[in-house]
């Protein structure tokens, strides 16, 4: 074989097979998203788990992670450098990455450390804000997405409905620890025992907390009441569990009745602004000594008149010898399930926005990412974070087309 003459205007190497070169869109932005280590009391998930910082860093991405951000889930600083992640014990320098992506809401302190016009992505929790939470935001130009706002294509709210599955689900499994001898319980066990009449378990609310919570129940084979203002509501969740289930509307006699026979009570009912009073502490003081209430709907003041807020520490309290669960961050109780619920839900929004070539493109082209939107580079634009601080908003579909 002849040797390629001197002359020739390609090199040896130049001769060989290449790789074939495609060509790609241009537009692709690199993102670059910081993960701080959470402070909110008792806050014990993350909001990307390894497999998903591996999936952003094959993309292109860059993943800023501070040191023991993942320890709560069980996730540790090694699993995330292995994923790709950058592990930093600097607390600044993770929020001042252009995106600061996290599961609580950023204090005032942790506010003051993001750059001007970064994004923030996180929950907002509007009960617990104060207006200079907003006036931060919008001195700071800063761009915020709420992710319980965010909607997907069928209209509804993937991360409210994920984290409402863990909740009804575990609420089920709470009340089965507190029925036991070890928990001070009356020793009930959930499962139908041949024999042996099985546990009355009383749902309050057909939500999605609710339904999971009927389907927790009717797996351990307990006998349930389901209890909804909307018919439409109840209708649904016969047909997504599959099985003809006692339901009822919320009617007082019938409820009582149901109340006094109930070992398990599961408050899943949400109002507007705050959950509406279902069950009176006169309906409490007639249920069974060493009933266990899980009041799921504490965070928005409760569904059952005797609740009162508790803590993961010190998780219940007796009213009228009727145990009471009212924890308002169940999911955090599992809080790798739940971490990885929220990353399963994130992931593909962060993948789309770098594919769309950054957020305002993301923006503009999917309507339930803009639903999440509150603040545009400092404007406020949602009606119902305006309406609560009593501020002024603008539509963002006249802001981002």
């Amino acid at each position: 074989m002849n040797q390629h003459s001197s002359n020739s205007p390609f090199t040896t190497s130049e001769l060989l097979p290449q790789e074939e070169m495609l060509e790609i869109k241009r537009s692709k932005g690199q993102l670059f998203i910081g993960l701080p280590k959470e402070t909110s009391y008792q806050e014990k998930r993350v909001c990307l788990t390894p497999d998903a910082v591996n999936a952003l860093t094959a993309n292109g991405h860059r993943v800023l992670i501070e040191s023991g951000a993942g320890n709560q889930a069980n996730f540790s600083d090694r699993d995330y450098s292995e994923a790709g992640g950058e592990i930093i014990k600097s607390t600044q320098k993770v929020f001042a990455c252009p995106i600061v992506l996290k599961v609580a809401p950023p204090s005032e302190d942790e506010l003051e450390l993001m750059k001007p016009k970064s994004i923030l992505i996180s929950t907002l929790q509007l009960k617990t804000r104060k207006k200079s939470y907003c006036e931060t935001l919008a001195n700071k130009r800063i761009t915020a997405l709420a992710f319980e706002f965010i909607k997907d294509q069928f209209g509804g709210y993937p991360a409210v409905r994920a984290l409402s599955e863990i909740a009804g689900t575990s609420s089920i499994l709470i009340a089965a620890e507190y029925l036991s001898n070890m928990s001070g319980g009356n020793g009930l066990m959930f499962g139908n025992i041949s024999g042996v009449p099985p546990i009355e378990v009383v749902i309050l609310g057909a939500g999605t907390v609710g339904e999971f919570a009927a389907r927790s129940a009717l797996g351990l084979g307990a006998g349930i009441k389901v209890f909804d203002s909307s018919l439409t509501k109840l209708r649904c969740l016969q047909n997504n569990v599959g099985r003809s289930l006692f339901t009822s509307t919320l009617q007082p006699k019938i409820l009582l009745k149901a109340l006094k026979r109930a070992d398990v009570v599961i408050g899943a009912v949400r109002g507007q602004n705050r959950a509406p009073v279902v069950v009176t502490e006169e309906m409490v003081k007639k249920m069974k000594k060493g009933a266990v209430i899980i009041d799921v709907s504490i965070d928005m003041g409760g569904c059952i008149e005797t609740s009162s807020m508790t803590t993961h520490d010190q998780p219940t309290m007796e009213k009228h010898g009727v145990i009471h669960y009212c924890v308002p961050n169940i999911p955090s109780r599992y809080s790798r399930t739940a971490s990885l619920s929220i990353s399963n839900i994130f992931t593909p929004y962060l993948l789309d926005i770098g594919e769309e070539g950054g957020l305002e493109h993301a923006l503009r082209t999917d309507a339930g990412l803009r639903n999440g939107l509150y603040f545009y580079h400092g404007i406020l634009t949602n009606k119902s974070v305006a309406d609560w601080f009593d501020l002024n908003h603008r539509d963002p579909n006249l802001l981002i087309f």
